[in-house]
């Protein structure tokens, strides 16, 4: 099984976005067998919480399930656990890595990385209201990130 995180600060608008697109990507296009998808938050402030209004309301209104998607903080063990572990923006990187220790973070990297966008930091729509923009980024990240992990892992 091929285990990918997604991590940004609180774990209520990006990340779980993120997880419940990718989720969706992988279940339509029948990986969801091989791939399992998860979020965290580098923060603890939204534990066992449930994502954001507006992330709720995203997801809803493209026909994608956030099924059991709450809130949960990223974990030291999570760098050996996840197979890819995608940040959402530079300090949430800069977060992992301070968790992890530069030396177990060979497998992680931004999503917009993976994108020919020019800024490679997802926005946080908790503080610009811009769900619709966040949404857009994620889909274009998550459609390159299984098309590498497809490639990658040779499925």
């Amino acid at each position: 099984m091929i285990r990918v995180v997604f991590v940004c600060l609180g774990n209520i608008c990006r990340s779980p976005m993120a997880e419940a697109v990718f989720r969706h990507l992988v279940k339509e296009r029948g990986y969801d067998k091989k791939i399992q998808v998860d979020s965290a938050g580098t923060s603890n402030w939204h534990i066992n919480k449930r994502p954001h209004i507006g992330t709720l309301d995203k997801l809803e209104k493209y026909n994608i399930s956030s099924e059991n998607i709450v809130a949960r903080q990223f974990r030291k063990d999570d760098g050996e656990a996840f197979d890819y572990i995608v940040a959402m923006d530079q300090s949430n990187y800069d977060n992992i890595v301070s968790v992890l220790g530069s030396d177990a973070c060979s497998h992680v990297f931004k999503l917009l990385d993976l994108t020919e966008v020019t800024n490679k930091d997802v926005p946080d729509p908790y503080y610009s209201g811009d769900f619709e923009e966040t949404y857009e980024l994620v889909l274009e990240g998550s459609e390159r990130l299984l098309e590498k992990i497809i490639k990658e892992q040779q499925l």
